[in-house]
C-alpha cells in the first residue's frame, strides 16, 4: 500500500525546526507540547527515520530531517496556494526585495510555483544592499520587502521572528581561544547581537574571515575556517552543531515585510505577500 504524507505533520515538523524547539513550536501553533510530540513522532514512523536531534536546549534535523526539510516546505506551499488559487487568475508584475540569507533558502520556490500557477503574472526577486534595496522600493520596482526589521525601507505590515543557529567547519575546535569565527561584513542587528552572544559568554574570539556574501561565508565555513551564526535553513548537515553546549545561544532574528503604498489593492501583490507569510 502506498504511503502518504500528512501535511498536519509536515507543518508541525516545518514549524520544530524553524522554531528550533518543540515548545516554542507548540505556542506558535497553539498546540499543547505532547500532541505536537505525538504528531513528530508520527512522521518519524511514516519516513522510517528519526529527523530531529533532540536535547535539553532545543532541536536540530538530522540528515533524514535535512533531506526532507525542503520537500515539506514546498508541498506545504503548493498545498496553501493551490486552495486559494482555484478559479484565480493573477497577471501584471510584482518586484520582491529579499534579504540575501532569505533568498538562498525555500522562499523563491514559493514565488516559482506561484508563478508557474499564473503564467501571465511576471515576478522578479532581488537581492540587493539596504541602500539599492531602498532605491528600488522607492522607484516602484520592488513593491515587497523582507528583511530585517531595522532595514525595512518602509513600516512592517507585520513581523516574525527566527532563531539562528551556529555553523561549524570541519576540523574546527570550537573550545580554541580565541574562538575563529566567520563574520558577514556589512554592519546589522544581526553581527552586532552574535558578538554580544560571544562577549556575554566570555568567549574570546577573532575575525578569521569576513564577506558580505552568504555565498563566501558558506564557502569559508566549508573551507574550515571557524564558525558562523546562519539561518537553519541555509545550514548543511556538515555544519551543524549537535553539541549545543559548546557554544553560546544566539539571539532570534526579527523580520519584517514592507509593502508599497501604490501596491494596495493588487491581487498579485496580495497574493505574493501571503505566500511569503504563510512560508516564513
Amino acid at each position: 500500500m502506498a504511503r502518504d504524507l500528512e501535511t498536519a505533520l509536515l507543518r508541525a515538523f516545518v514549524a520544530v525546526v524553524q522554531a528550533g524547539s518543540i515548545s516554542r513550536a507548540a505556542a506558535l501553533l497553539g498546540h499543547s507540547q505532547p500532541a505536537l510530540s505525538q504528531q513528530i513522532r508520527k512522521l518519524e514512523r511514516a519516513v522510517g527515520r528519526p529527523l530531529l536531534h533532540r536535547s535539553p536546549s532545543g532541536v536540530s534535523p538530522t540528515r533524514a530531517g535535512g533531506e526532507l526539510l525542503p520537500y515539506a516546505e514546498r508541498i506545504l506551499s503548493l498545498s496553501a496556494q493551490a486552495l486559494t488559487a482555484t478559479g484565480l487568475t493573477l497577471t501584471g508584475r510584482c518586484g520582491v526585495g529579499l534579504l540575501e540569507d532569505l533568498a538562498a533558502s525555500h522562499l523563491p520556490q514559493a514565488l516559482a510555483d506561484l508563478a508557474r500557477l499564473h503564467p501571465g503574472a511576471t515576478l522578479e526577486v532581488l537581492s540587493m544592499s539596504d541602500t539599492a534595496t531602498r532605491e528600488a522600493f522607492d522607484t516602484d520596482r520592488v513593491q515587497l520587502v523582507l528583511d530585517e526589521v531595522p532595514a525595512l525601507p518602509g513600516p512592517a505590515r507585520w513581523t516574525v521572528r527566527r532563531p539562528l543557529v551556529w555553523a561549524i567547519g570541519p576540523g574546527v575546535d570550537v573550545a580554541a581561544d580565541p574562538l575563529p569565527v566567520v563574520l558577514f561584513s556589512h554592519p546589522c542587528f544581526w553581527l552586532t547581537s552574535v558578538l554580544q552572544s560571544l562577549e556575554r559568554a566570555d568567549r574570546p574570539w577573532r575575525v578569521a574571515f569576513e564577506s558580505n556574501s552568504l555565498v563566501s561565508i558558506l564557502a569559508a565555513i566549508r573551507a574550515g575556517l571557524g564558525v558562523a551564526a546562519l539561518m537553519p535553513t541555509n545550514l548543511e548537515r556538515a555544519m551543524a552543531c549537535h553539541d549545543t553546549a559548546a557554544l553560546p545561544g544566539l539571539p532570534d532574528v526579527e523580520l519584517g515585510l514592507a509593502r508599497h503604498p501604490r501596491s494596495a489593492g493588487d491581487p498579485l501583490t496580495d497574493a505574493v505577500e501571503a505566500a511569503l507569510r504563510r512560508t516564513i
